[in-house]
C-alpha cells in the first residue's frame, strides 16, 4: 500500500509538473502568437503595396532594395494568398483578405496546369484555405480540376507521380517535396471527388517510403526512374550538399507529408515513419542548439554554413501536428522542439522588422545554394508555414 501511495503521489507531482511548465509555454506562446501575426498584417501590407498586379512575390533583393517576383506558374505562387488568408483568419484585416481574393484570381489559371508536380503547392495551400474559410462552391471546384491536372503525371509502371519532366540531368525525376502534394489529392477524394486520387496519393507514397529512406531515416532529394519499365535507375540530389547527404528542406518536406497522410489514411506506417524521420530531425548531432538547421545537415564549413530557417518553419509546423497524433513525453517534445523552432524564428536574427525585408518575415533561407540560387533570402514559404505553426499551436495547443 505504502509503494501505491509512492507511485500516486510521484505520478501527481510529474502531472502537476507537465501542468506547469506547459501553463508556462502557453503564456509565452499566446503572446509571441499575438505578436507575430500583427507584424505578419503591417509586413503583407506594405509589401502588397510593391507588387505588380499580375506576378506573386517569391523573396527581396536587398542589394538592389527590390521584391522579387514571379509568374504565376512558379510552384511557390500559392503561398502568397495563403499566407493572407492565414493573418486574415487571425486580425480580421479586410484589406488582406481583398488583397488575397485578388491574388486568387490571378492563380485561378493554375488549376489546369500540367507542367511538373506542384498543383498542391499552387492550389491548395491557396483555395484549399480560402475553401476552408469561405466554403465557396468555386474554390471547391478548382481544387477539384487541379487534382485532375496532377492526375495527369502519375505513372503506374513507376507507382510515383512524376515531379520533373525529362531534362538534361534527369530521365523521370521524382522528387521528395512532391509528398506535400497529395493532401490536396486526399482532399478531392474525401470531399466528393474520385476515389483514384487517394488511391494515387497511397501507391506514391508507399513508393516514397520504399526507395527514398535510407536506414537512418534520411531522405535522398531525387529518384530518378525508367518511366516504362518503372526500375530506379538512380537516387541522388539536385538541391542538396551530396548524394548521400540529408538536404534540411527535403527532410522537412518528408516529414510533413508522412504526416499528413497519416491524417488522412490512419494508415500506422505513415506515422511510425514520420515519427522516424523527426527523431533522425531532432536527434542529428549537426541541428543546431537553436533548431534553425543548415541549409544540409551534412553541409561544408559547418559552423558558419547557411542556415535554412524555411526548413524550421515547414518542420514546426509538421511537429505541431504530429503532437496530435503522440501522447506523453514523445507529444511533449515534439510540440516543444516546435517551439523553440517558433521562437528561434521570432526572434531578430531571424524576423524582420517593419518595413524591413520587402515585407516578408522570415529572413535568413535558403532556395538551392548548390545552384547559386535564392541564397540568404526571404522566402514566401518560410512565412507561409511559420504563419501555420504558429496558427496550429493556437488552435490545438493553446488553453482557452
Amino acid at each position: 500500500m505504502k509503494y501505491k501511495f509512492i507511485f500516486l503521489g510521484t505520478f501527481i507531482f510529474l502531472a502537476l509538473s507537465v501542468f506547469a511548465q506547459n501553463k508556462e509555454r502557453d503564456l509565452k506562446m499566446k503572446k509571441l502568437i499575438a505578436e507575430n501575426f500583427a507584424l505578419a498584417d503591417s509586413q503583407y501590407t506594405y509589401m502588397s503595396k510593391l507588387l505588380p498586379s499580375d506576378k506573386m512575390p517569391q523573396s527581396f533583393d536587398a542589394k538592389n532594395n527590390q521584391i522579387l517576383t514571379r509568374e504565376i506558374t512558379w510552384w511557390c505562387t500559392g503561398f502568397y494568398p495563403g499566407s493572407l488568408l492565414y493573418i486574415y483568419e487571425q486580425t480580421k484585416d479586410e484589406n488582406l483578405k481583398t488583397e488575397a481574393l485578388r491574388a486568387l484570381k490571378v492563380i485561378e489559371p493554375n488549376q489546369f496546369y500540367t507542367g511538373n508536380h506542384d498543383l498542391g503547392f499552387m492550389m491548395y495551400c491557396s483555395y484549399g484555405n480560402a475553401y476552408r474559410l469561405f466554403k465557396d462552391e468555386k474554390y471547391k471546384q478548382i481544387i477539384f480540376n487541379a487534382a485532375a491536372s496532377l492526375s495527369t503525371r502519375y505513372r503506374p509502371a513507376m507507382k510515383s507521380i512524376q515531379s520533373w519532366n525529362k531534362n538534361q540531368y534527369f530521365n523521370c525525376p521524382v522528387i521528395i517535396d512532391n509528398m506535400m502534394n497529395l493532401e490536396m489529392m486526399n482532399w478531392v477524394s474525401q470531399h466528393g471527388g474520385d476515389a483514384k486520387y487517394q488511391q494515387i496519393a497511397v501507391t506514391h507514397s508507399n513508393t516514397t517510403m520504399k526507395e527514398f529512406y535510407r536506414p537512418d531515416y534520411s531522405s535522398f532529394h531525387v529518384v530518378d526512374f525508367d518511366q516504362t519499365t518503372g526500375k530506379v535507375l538512380r537516387k541522388t540530389t539536385h538541391q542538396g550538399a551530396a548524394n548521400t547527404s540529408a538536404w534540411s528542406r527535403g527532410q522537412a518536406w518528408g516529414l510533413y507529408g508522412f504526416i499528413t497522410m497519416y491524417r488522412d489514411t490512419k494508415n500506422e506506417a505513415y506515422l511510425t515513419h514520420a515519427k522516424n524521420i523527426a527523431e533522425f530531425y531532432l536527434n542529428h548531432p549537426n541541428l543546431p542548439a537553436d533548431y534553425v538547421p543548415y541549409w544540409d545537415f551534412d553541409a561544408g564549413q559547418q559552423p558558419i554554413a547557411k542556415r535554412d530557417a524555411s526548413a524550421a518553419a515547414i518542420t514546426a509546423s509538421a511537429l505541431m501536428e504530429l503532437g496530435q497524433f503522440t501522447k506523453g513525453a514523445q507529444k511533449e517534445k515534439y510540440i516543444n522542439a516546435g517551439v523553440k523552432m517558433m521562437e528561434s524564428l521570432s526572434n531578430e536574427t531571424y524576423r524582420a522588422k517593419y518595413g524591413e525585408n520587402g515585407g516578408f518575415l522570415i529572413k535568413h533561407c535558403v532556395g538551392a545554394l548548390t545552384l547559386n540560387s535564392e541564397i540568404d533570402v526571404p522566402l514566401v514559404y518560410a512565412d507561409y508555414y511559420f504563419l501555420e505553426a504558429l496558427k496550429r499551436y493556437k488552435d490545438w495547443y493553446l488553453q482557452k
